[in-house]
């Protein structure tokens, strides 16, 4: 795939859903029922982290059986584990910073790439290989709406998912910036209501999502 055609593609991922959990599996038996609910309250984009142990066989697992879901990775570190993602069968990779070496996977890869940038200088490094979709992570610590309205002057063709430490109250703040692509966070997948399994409870975070977005 040329990046031109993964630019668009992430482009078309996100338009029609703006969120993007982010979710960090704890349990092989919460896979399905959590992304059940997931859908339920109307996300069916999803990106799960190998930031446990289980992150890439539920990528696979939901490739296998539920393949009406769009699931990108998350957590991406090196080219090794960017490998086991696309043979796992994720959508999309995400990486929460950005090395040479995945800027240099992405450039040609079936899934695309949504590389992590903090600065100007990491938007740079992406921008002069053709990249013009980044994750600013961490969002909120590196400057949170504020960075991304002073980035939009430099990268006027630039877009971004923010992540990191953002919850229901700066969502809003978040989309309604011409340069947001989708924002990403655990906010409606809290610990607890997934250690208890209450799906419907989650359902109901997700759909009030949904409407923030749709505002």
């Amino acid at each position: 795939m040329r990046l031109a055609d993964s630019s668009d593609r992430l482009s078309g991922i996100f338009q029609q859903q703006r969120i993007l959990p982010v979710l960090s599996i704890q349990r092989q038996r919460d896979i399905l029922p959590l992304v059940d609910a997931l859908a339920a309250g109307g996300i069916t984009n999803l990106e799960v982290t190998l930031r446990t142990p289980l992150g890439l066989g539920a990528i696979r697992l939901l490739a296998e059986q539920r393949p009406e879901l769009c699931v990108g990775a998350g957590t991406v570190l090196d080219g090794r584990q960017f490998q086991s993602v696309l043979d796992a069968g994720a959508r999309f990779i995400v990486s929460p910073g950005c090395t040479d070496e995945l800027l240099t996977l992405g450039l040609d890869s079936p899934a695309p790439l949504l590389p992590g940038v903090a600065t100007a200088s990491e938007i740079m490094r992406g921008y002069r290989l053709g990249y013009r979709s980044f994750k600013l992570f961490p969002a909120e610590v590196c400057g949170g709406v504020s960075l991304l309205k002073a980035l939009a002057g430099p990268f006027h063709d630039v877009q971004f998912c923010p992540t990191g430490g953002i919850d229901p109250q700066k969502l809003p703040a978040y989309l309604a910036l011409a340069n947001v692509l989708a924002v990403g966070g655990s906010w409606m997948v809290p610990p607890a209501l997934v250690e208890a399994g209450d799906w419907d409870a989650i359902t109901r975070l997700c759909q009030q999502s949904v409407a923030a977005s749709d505002r």
